[in-house]
């Protein structure tokens, strides 16, 4: 029974999806006028292993996470860069489309974009205006928070705690002009130069928060499974999707609400942001860091919890990539030796590290658990390619478990290409001559060879085999 931590209620829920068998499920996606830093990649990765878990165990995903592509912070951008703001935004949605491909992350069902949608945003503000929860002023047009009487459930908040300046766009002009401090803009008018689009207000641009609403409910319809994004989304920003949508509807907006940690850097663990000038990009870590690497890196830590990014911390993951990849090249080389048929025995104990490992995932998406009985599939599969007699059925299916369970995580196993193959082979077969000959000169030089070329041998009871340096 798969439980899902909602953010709004606080605890583990029991998922039940709206259409038996489907999910719908909306993740905030990038404001494109930079490379994503790592902090960004943890909630794709994030969010793509949950969306992979839900296929794994049979479920149909509908998946939308969209691009802000028209902000402050892409407008101020553009200007600094001399390009439009369209250009700016197609130059970073291009990256991250690479860059995420690089981290084996799936593409969204639909990445919509915030200025694809102006004529609906236009729409659903004149609506929230004519049920009385927004109001224009000098070409702006403001939610009335004190209105929605569930506003702060969510950051389980109390709106009368709440200090000026909450919706994070606010300065002395624009609160004079509110009714309430704590109102934020769905609708900022244009200033001199500014990219913009009619409206009955005057030329201007959606505010942040009205642009989620409307793509969610688009292409999710007004209540939806699923809403994910980083914990530092959850006020404002999610709150004020709840309170704008829920106000035009009518309807809950969204059943289960999931939220990952942050990535921290450095001793005392601070955040990793844009903002404070820490960050690492994506773009530049891939030109030193193993991407495969970096997504099991982040993959294989609870989406709830903080992930501390450190160079040791990712050579531990590269080790542990690094076993599996092994027990799986280990399991590969005995197939050339393997007997026809099956060993029930060692495929019940698979099966049963499989239905343990359901057991964990079902928990949250406990992925530091589901990830120990992969491990354990790799020990056992070590264990079994030492046997003297060993059988071709029961090796295939414990490397495809192991892929299939890896896949979960975004991690693909590598099996080498056939040429390679074959010179290797041929250089093993000349050392075995060499040492029978008991040319050990020979033997160690070659084994040199393979070395330089990052060619790792092992001398074992079966024989000799060889598998590829990390």
């Amino acid at each position: 029974m798969l439980k899902v931590f909602n953010t709004l209620t606080r605890q583990k829920e029991t998922f039940e999806p709206i259409t038996p068998g489907v999910v719908n499920m909306y993740v905030c996606g990038p404001t494109v006028y930079n490379y994503i830093h790592i902090g960004n990649a943890r909630s794709a990765i994030a969010f793509d292993t949950i969306r992979r878990y839900f296929e794994y165990r049979g479920y149909q995903v509908k998946y939308v996470s969209n691009f802000t592509d028209v902000d402050d912070k892409m407008i101020n951008e553009a200007h600094r860069l001399g390009v439009t703001v369209p250009e700016l935004g197609d130059r970073f949605i291009a990256a991250f489309k690479e860059d995420t491909a690089a981290l084996n992350i799936e593409p969204a069902t639909v990445n919509p974009r915030a200025t694809e949608h102006i004529t609906e945003i236009v729409t659903f503000v004149q609506d929230l205006i004519d049920k009385g929860y927004a109001y224009p002023v000098d070409g702006d047009v403001y939610y009335r928070t004190h209105k929605f009487a569930h506003y702060g459930e969510l950051a389980h908040m109390n709106l009368d705690d709440l200090e000026e300046g909450a919706s994070q766009h606010t300065n002395d002009e624009e609160t004079a002009r509110k009714e309430d401090p704590v109102d934020f803009a769905l609708w900022k008018g244009a200033k001199p130069g500014e990219i913009s689009w009619p409206s009955p207000w005057g030329a201007g641009r959606p505010g942040w928060h009205i642009e989620c609403s409307v793509m969610s409910t688009h292409y999710l319809g007004d209540t939806f499974d699923i809403h994910g994004g980083g914990e530092d989304l959850i006020f404002p920003h999610h709150q004020n999707e709840i309170a704008q949508s829920e106000a035009k509807t009518g309807k809950t907006f969204v059943h289960y609400w999931l939220h990952n940690g942050f990535v921290t850097i450095g001793d005392d663990n601070e955040k990793m942001s844009k903002s404070l000038g820490n960050f690492v990009t994506v773009h530049d870590m891939l030109k030193t860091v193993d991407a495969q690497t970096l997504r099991f890196f982040m993959a294989t830590t609870q989406y709830r919890r903080p992930i501390q990014y450190s160079q040791r911390n990712l050579d531990t993951a590269a080790r542990n990539l690094q076993r599996l990849q092994t027990a799986y090249d280990n399991m590969g080389y005995r197939l050339k030796d393997a007997e026809a048929g099956n060993d029930p025995k060692t495929e019940q104990e698979t099966r049963q590290i499989v239905a343990d490992y359901i057991d964990a995932m079902d928990d949250d998406f406990n992925v530091q658990n589901g990830v120990s009985e992969v491990y354990d599939l790799a020990r056992l599969g070590n264990v079994y390619a030492e046997r003297p007699v060993v059988f071709k059925g029961t090796l295939e299916f414990m490397r495809q478990t192991l892929t299939d369970l890896l896949s979960v995580f975004g991690v693909k196993l590598t099996t080498a290409a056939k040429l390679d193959d074959e010179r290797i082979e041929a250089l093993i077969q000349e050392r075995i001559e060499a040492r029978n000959n008991r040319n050990f000169e020979r033997s160690d030089e070659i084994r040199e060879q393979l070395k330089n070329q990052g060619i790792i041998l092992e001398d074992t009871a079966q024989g000799t085999r060889w598998r590829k340096e990390n």
